[in-house]
């Protein structure tokens, strides 16, 4: 889905051009205060390009990638985030090169398999949502075995989608809400919001208050379609791979300025 007329949306980027940055007694203050997002969900774009434009393999930039992966994931635990998600791998993604796709399936394995004492350390509770058709049987196994491992954490929740659309979960929410109406256990008329939210592969997770996006592709990419209904979004032209602690922090800072009004008015006096 590409916004056409996204005027609504380019403003953070200009913000990037020059404007001046939030003191830092400011920013902390701010980053510690209620206003702060529950849950962000992040679309991690522009690896390859990155590399590309360094002269280097487009999979060096998926490797440079997996280190802004645990930078974000570390600051969310510092910041006291509760849910972190993050699009690893659509289901269109699978149009990749063969050789493109071999690696990021080994490093998704490396991955679960070396983050694992770190997520254990930051009390991190791991969550991954996408169909595993199609997924390597030992990148399965890794999964299911750091989903174990933390399974009892009660800090920071990270969500890896991975071979995840989002038009896919809405077909396979209704595919399992069809069954429950086709067996007599649901019926029809009390179908509602509650129902296809329970029926989310996200079940149990609150929406995202913040999206980030980086690369500055003014597109959504069949991410998380219901739950972002109402979530801010941010969009910066820095690629994934130097996207920073500061980039996060400058994110929050504006989502705190933010008026969030769902649909309703500022309260008059």
């Amino acid at each position: 889905m590409k916004f056409r007329n996204a005027s609504w949306l380019v403003w953070p980027l200009r913000w990037w051009r020059g404007n001046a940055k939030v003191t830092s007694a400011a920013a902390d203050a701010i980053l510690h205060s209620s206003a702060m997002p529950a849950h962000v969900a992040m679309i991690m774009d522009g690896n390859g390009r990155w590399a590309q434009a360094r002269g280097l393999p487009r999979i060096e930039g998926h490797r440079r990638g997996a280190d802004t992966v645990r930078t974000m994931i570390e600051y969310c635990c510092e910041l006291k985030i509760q849910c972190l998600t993050l699009y690893c791998f659509s289901n269109e993604n699978w149009k990749r090169p063969a050789q493109e796709l071999e690696f990021l399936m080994s490093l998704l394995k490396q991955y679960l398999i070396q983050e694992r004492a770190m997520m254990m350390r930051n009390n991190v509770r791991l969550k991954v949502i996408g169909r595993r058709d199609g997924l390597p049987p030992d990148v399965v196994q890794e999964m299911d075995t750091s989903l174990a491992a933390t399974a009892g954490n009660k800090g920071l929740m990270l969500c890896l989608a991975i071979n995840y659309g989002a038009r896919q979960e809405l077909v396979d929410a209704v595919q399992a809400i069809a069954g429950s109406v086709k067996s007599g256990s649901l019926l029809p008329e009390s179908i509602n919001e509650s129902t296809i939210q329970n029926h989310l592969y996200t079940q149990g997770m609150p929406d995202p208050d913040l999206l980030i996006r980086t690369s500055g592709e003014m597109r959504i990419s069949n991410f998380l379609l219901w739950q972002i209904s109402y979530s801010e979004l941010w969009i910066t032209p820095k690629s994934w791979p130097e996207f920073g602690r500061e980039d996060f922090r400058d994110a929050l800072q504006h989502f705190a300025k933010r008026q969030r009004r769902f649909g309703g008015l500022d309260s008059v006096t």
